[in-house]
């Protein structure tokens, strides 16, 4: 593919060698290496409702909710594999089952080809196996105002030209997963938008690599550990990138929304309430994760791991937690006029509140179990490790357990990449804000109708009303 992305002030010429982007493309491969395997092979293969072919599951349409489950399945799995985020394999496959719905919703109403171009693009992928990564977040700029009234327009992806053959688009969608291990970029709307914002009302997909968009990879470094070999970081992680369209040219056939801005709306719940029903068993694969890095840990101390079994266990049942309610929400979903299930909203978004505060107590507690050496980040780099010179005296004093000073030192470096690194995913914002999340609760939530339960069971026959607030 066509260099584009950006690290550090140098165009990144093979994202499988560059130190920036190596290790999310190796999480990714680490997925697909799976899939070849038997005993793998019922989670990451299945068959196209499209063509009755075997294809990778992140491919395919979600008609189920066995197949949602399967979604939460294969997330917990790659983070097993890695440790951290392989979100080429979950927010495109999330996206375009968002957009089955809402194309054949807007075609049915405006006569648009939308849902037959979505069709044609999905069975072409599904062929090829392409990767796909899913972009909702715009720039947004000033959070109080609307698109269309932002000193700069562009800070939201919008259309600029219409062309008999397709439309220019411009503007940005920030902090996107794993776009350097992936073929292909599904764009979505990033808000539910009003008439006067219908130029921001997109849903496209193009190459990683098409004419007009810069991507800089935004990847946090660890004290530039991430440019170091050994220990210092896994061969696994993470990638986020900025997407910067610069009149970039979407032919019609790649397009699945281009103004119809009052579907926006069923775009942005079906998304989320998806997308926050599977996350809990990201956090849960990486809180498993971080329970073996703890018992490694204690072991490499000189201790047994069952000193700290209440602290596993609070560990364990974090993990549980986010991802029993995830699949929860999913049991309790319905399955939309167009095919695809869609998770309950409710307690979809009440598993993102949990995703927001459950992992990092699970963090905590592996800090709290692996000591000063996982926490306080008073451990010498590998290249001190190593160094001919010093490197045995660090080895030497380094050594606890009955395990040697490299292992002791490796589960260090894990644990802490776990809970303080660049391994850490977006349980705060990762797929959108606990606070949105808190307002799709409150305002799914029948108070007045719990008052009315708890009244009659009580007795009670006054109105109870709330107090009139005093004028200012």
């Amino acid at each position: 593919m066509a260099a584009n992305i950006h690290k550090n002030g140098e165009v990144i010429a093979d994202v499988t060698t560059h130190p920036a982007t190596k290790r999310a493309v190796e999480s990714h491969a680490r997925c697909l290496d799976l899939a070849r395997l038997p005993e793998y092979q019922s989670l990451l293969v299945t068959k196209s409702t499209l063509t009755g072919h075997k294809i990778l599951r992140f491919n395919s349409l979600m008609c189920t909710p066995d197949d949602m489950i399967a979604n939460m399945k294969l997330k917990r799995l790659n983070y097993h594999t890695t440790g951290s985020c392989v979100g080429g394999m979950c927010v495109g496959w999330n996206a375009f089952n968002t957009m089955w719905a809402v194309t054949a919703d807007i075609d049915k109403e405006s006569g648009s080809d939308y849902h037959e171009n979505l069709k044609k693009w999905l069975i072409q992928t599904e062929a090829q196996g392409l990767l796909v990564s899913g972009a909702l977040t715009d720039a947004k700029g000033n959070r109080s105002l609307k698109a269309s009234q932002q000193s700069d327009l562009d800070v939201n992806l919008r259309v600029v030209e219409k062309r008999p053959d397709g439309v220019v688009v411009r503007g940005a969608k920030n902090m996107i997963c794993s776009v350097c291990a992936s073929d292909e970029i599904f764009i979505l709307p990033g808000n539910a938008y009003k008439e006067e914002d219908k130029d921001f009302a997109l849903s496209f997909v193009v190459p990683r690599d098409i004419a007009g968009l810069t991507i800089v990879e935004a990847r946090r470094p660890s004290d530039d550990r991430e440019y170091q070999n050994g220990f210092d970081v896994p061969d696994t992680g993470p990638a986020q990138s900025y997407l910067f369209f610069e009149d970039v040219f979407v032919p019609n056939e790649r397009l699945f929304m281009c103004g119809e801005y009052g579907h926006t709306g069923k775009v942005i719940q079906y998304f989320t309430a998806n997308y926050r029903a599977c996350i809990g068993a990201c956090v849960s694969g990486q809180g498993d994760v971080m329970i073996g890095a703890a018992v490694n840990m204690a072991r490499a101390n000189g201790l047994s791991y069952k000193t700290f079994m209440d602290k596993l266990i609070q560990m364990s049942a974090n993990n549980e937690t986010t991802y029993g309610i995830g699949a929860g929400a999913i049991a309790l979903g319905k399955k939309d006029d167009a095919g695809v299930w869609v998770a309950d909203s409710l307690i979809a978004h009440t598993n993102k509140i949990h995703v927001a505060t459950l992992p990092y107590e699970t963090k905590r507690l592996c800090q709290e179990i692996g000591g000063g050496i996982v926490e306080t980040g008073c451990m010498p780099s590998y290249k001190d490790f190593t160094n001919e010179e010093y490197g045995p005296l660090i080895r030497k004093y380094l050594k606890a357990g009955d395990c040697s000073a490299e292992s002791r030192a490796r589960t260090a470096r894990l644990a802490e990449w776990l809970t303080i690194g660049a391994g850490v995913p977006g349980c705060m914002h990762g797929g959108g804000s606990p606070d949105g999340a808190r307002l799709v609760v409150r305002a799914n939530t029948p108070f007045e109708q719990y008052a009315e339960y708890a009244k009659k069971i009580a007795g009670v026959e006054e109105d109870l009303k709330d107090p009139v607030a005093a004028k200012k």
